[in-house]
């Protein structure tokens, strides 16, 4: 009779360490393979890293969204006296509200956010591309790519789409930073917290006083359009359209920008598929969306069981946390043959990039459009196009994101 050593158990990892930060792909792998759903002692949450496992959970109710109370535990006891208004914003954000509340919050943006509303805004994102570029991506320069050209983008198209006056942006998005800093967990210090805390309630301020210019003044963006439908008032509160609409302004930048600079960090490492979108420009699609595979602006979303349940084998009690971590369900050679690889030619099985489901970014349309936009007009116009400190890049600490801190390269 043979018999078989166990397998071995895979060293615990914390996934906020520098090593984690700048590659966390090996280890993802090596845990997807041993156990795809996984008990984190170090992290108190479960691990699901494979791609049929992270399906499921996106598709069961007893793994809920709302994980508000999580976000509001890990705030310092010093800065909790600010915490009750802008934790109450977040508790009518649709992204932490599970059915059927998330299909009726969800339901006032849907026509918005359709494709064919969003191709409305082609012909800006590509003259706001071609603009910035004129002035920060000239032939023979060097730049930071992050700070001059991947954020200011996304933030241009978004304020427009939004109704942002200009001469508003500079607080707009400067809130916009700090709430991030909250709901993605890279703030540590008590007045960092006190910062994203009142940056919350005053974006929403500031939401809720555009909201009332725009029905007595109606214009040709997402506020005004959603008010002409007529929803707001009847199967929608006003108090809750405003903290959606906080939602939406977080939304409109920090994914888009690291996804854009990650592209071309993809393409730049890559000459034989930056040579493919060069001879074939239509292929910046196919760059886009194998990055969102691949090396995505999103390494997990955080869930909560709602009740015990069965996964994979292991019972998930009631309270627990869960990671779905995408980045790892993304590379599962049970779903994506040979994947590892950049392909822009992909076809096939769907990626998680943007989640799945009822929880699917109602904002992939316009986020698609726009980085698509700026990925073929800077490999394509910029034949100079190269990284200038190939060892020098550094990723932003954060569980949820990937992003790059700076991308310097040569025009």
């Amino acid at each position: 009779m043979t018999t078989h050593a166990p397998a071995p158990v895979l060293a615990e990892r914390y996934l906020l360490s520098p090593d984690m930060i700048a590659d966390p792909y090996d280890h993802l792998d090596a845990l997807r393979e041993q156990a795809p759903v996984h008990w984190s002692p170090l992290h108190h949450a479960w691990l699901v890293t494979g791609y049929e496992q992270v399906m499921n959970c996106l598709r069961d109710p007893a793994v809920s969204a709302d994980r508000v109370r999580p976000l509001m535990d890990a705030v310092p006891q010093g800065a909790r006296e600010d915490a009750e208004r802008a934790f109450g914003i977040l508790a009518r954000w649709m992204v932490f509200n599970d059915p059927p509340q998330h299909r009726r919050l969800r339901r006032v943006f849907q026509e918005a956010f359709a494709a064919r509303a969003v191709a409305r805004y082609r012909a800006f994102t590509e003259k706001a591309t071609r603009a910035v570029l004129a002035r920060k991506a000239v032939p023979g320069g060097t730049g930071d790519l992050m700070s001059g050209v991947a954020k200011p983008l996304p933030a241009l198209v978004f304020a427009r789409w939004l109704g942002i006056p200009p001469a508003d942006g500079p607080s707009f998005w400067y809130w916009n930073t700090r709430v991030a800093d909250l709901v993605l967990g890279t703030a540590q210090e008590e007045s960092e917290y006190r910062a994203s805390l009142q940056a919350l309630v005053s974006l929403e301020d500031y939401l809720g006083a555009l909201v009332a210019r725009r029905r007595a003044e109606p214009g040709h963006d997402l506020i005004s359009q959603v008010l002409g439908e007529g929803r707001i008032g009847d199967s929608v509160g006003e108090e809750e359209f405003v903290g959606m609409l906080t939602q939406m302004a977080f939304a409109g930048g920090e994914t888009t920008s690291n996804l854009i600079a990650n592209t071309v960090l993809a393409l730049l490492t890559r000459p034989d598929q930056l040579a493919a979108v060069r001879a074939e420009p239509e292929l910046a699609q196919g760059a886009v969306e194998e990055t969102l595979r691949l090396d995505g602006p999103s390494k997990m979303s955080i869930r909560t069981a709602a009740r015990d349940l069965d996964l994979d084998g292991r019972t998930l009690r009631a309270g627990d946390r869960i990671f779905l971590v995408t980045a790892a369900a993304n590379r599962d050679p049970a779903r994506f043959p040979d994947p590892g690889r950049f392909d822009v030619r992909r076809s096939g099985a769907t990626h998680l990039g943007f989640g799945f489901g009822a929880h699917f970014c109602i904002g992939a349309a316009l986020a698609r459009l726009v980085a698509v936009t700026v990925v073929r007009t800077l490999v394509c116009d910029h034949p100079g196009l190269a990284l200038a400190d190939p060892g020098g890049l550094a990723w932003q600490p954060s569980l949820l994101n990937r992003g790059l801190t700076a991308l310097p390269v040569h025009y």
